[in-house]
Formats: C-alpha cells, structure tokens, sequence
C-alpha cells in the first residue's frame, strides 16, 4: 500500500464517522499539525501516531509479504 492510498483510505473512514482532523487529534493525541501533515500528503507520521489513528478510526495495520511472481 501506497503513502497516497493509506492517506485515502484514513480519509475514508474519517467520512463515514464523521470525524473531524480536530476531533481525531483530541481522540488520539496525535497533533493537529502532524494530522494535517499527514491529511495533505506532506508530511511523514510515525508508525506510533498511524496506529493511534487507525485504532481510533477501527482499522488495522497489516504488514504483508509481497507476491513476488508478478
């Protein structure tokens, strides 16, 4: 996965819970600086903050072996 598609897909799910970058900050401790950073594509997160993130929001991060024979 992508850093634009993790960016989207955070996006999403901050839609569908109508979650503010404000709110999500309060939630997670993470700051609104970094969040919006984050939000715009330019800035870089720690796996820390992103697990905060994605806890708070019900998603999970997975690591996955790639297919190599493609």
């Amino acid at each position: 996965m992508t850093n634009e598609e993790i960016v989207r897909s955070i996006k999403a799910r901050k839609d569908i819970l109508a979650v503010n970058q404000e709110y999500l900050a309060e939630l997670t401790g993470v700051g609104i600086a970094t969040l919006k950073r984050f939000d715009s594509g330019k800035g870089n997160i720690t796996l820390k903050n992103l697990q905060k993130i994605a806890d708070v929001l019900g998603l999970e991060i997975k690591l996955e072996l790639k297919n190599l024979g493609k």
